[in-house]
This record gives structure tokens, sequence and C-alpha cells, in this order.
């Protein structure tokens, strides 16, 4: 067996097995970071979703209620990720969702990044690689595919 043939083999697991890996693990995610916002100051972002949802909201809806529906938000969302039921309507919602997690960037620009980055302001920013792997998860949903390379001779 050549290095050539044994790059092929692995570049064709990847492409049939990574977008999958990616959606549960990004389901995982999701799902844990969700059940933190059920339990009082659990979660490192508690205010930092009252406060943007708060704004978004135009004051409508009350603290305890910005962390219900992010937490069942972020819930069912990784709830369809880690499962694949439900999994357009979950994309649509993470859609939605990752509107208002990259809001605060916009909204409280200067609050997270007085000079350095607060650590709010890193716990927004990483995700935009789950806006990333959004997309690529979306992808797969909607059809696309990774192509394996035919094995060399």
């Amino acid at each position: 067996m050549t290095i050539k043939t044994t790059l092929t083999g692995i570049g064709n697991w990847l492409a049939r097995h990574s977008v999958g890996a990616l959606r549960v693990s990004v389901g995982v995610v999701f799902l844990g970071f969700g059940v933190l916002k059920f339990i009082p100051g659990a979660s490192p972002a508690q205010e930092l979703v009252i406060r943007t949802l708060e704004t978004l909201s135009f004051g409508v809806l009350s603290p305890q209620a910005a962390l219900l529906v992010t937490a069942v938000a972020e819930c069912f969302i990784g709830l369809t990720l880690i499962t694949g039921r439900l999994l357009k309507t979950g994309l649509v919602v993470l859609g939605a969702s990752l509107v208002g997690i990259l809001s605060p960037l916009v909204l409280f620009f200067t609050d997270l990044f007085p000079g350095a980055p607060t650590l709010e302001a890193q716990y927004v920013f990483k995700d935009i690689v789950l806006v990333t792997a959004g997309l690529v998860i979306a992808a797969g949903a909607l059809g696309a595919r990774l192509r394996p390379v035919p094995h060399a001779a």
C-alpha cells in the first residue's frame, strides 16, 4: 500500500464521516450551553444573554424570559443536531439564534473590547466558528456532499 493510497483512503473516510461528526459535536456544545442557562448563575454568558435579548426585544423580554428562550432554543438546536431529527428546523432556529449570539459584537462592542477583549468578548468571538460549522452542516442537510476521491491504482 502506498502513501498516496493511504491518504486517499483517509480522505475518503473523512468525506463520509466528518460532517456528521461536526454536526454531533456542535450539537453537544449547544446542548451543554443550553442546559447551563436553565441553572441560575451557572452560565458564564447569563448576563450577556439577558442584556442582549432585552436590547433586541426593546425591553419586552424579562431577564428570566430571555434566559428561558435562549435555553430552550439552544437545547432544541443541540438535540436536533445530535439526533438528526427535525434537522432542518433546528438549523433554522440555529440561524436565527446566531443573529442573537453574534449581535453583542455590534451592540456592545466598546464594552466587550475596552482595550483587550473581555472574557465575554472571547466567549462571543469564538461563536464565529459555530457560525461556520452551522454553514457546513446546513450545506450537508440541503444535499451538498464532500466527494470521495477515486482510489489510486
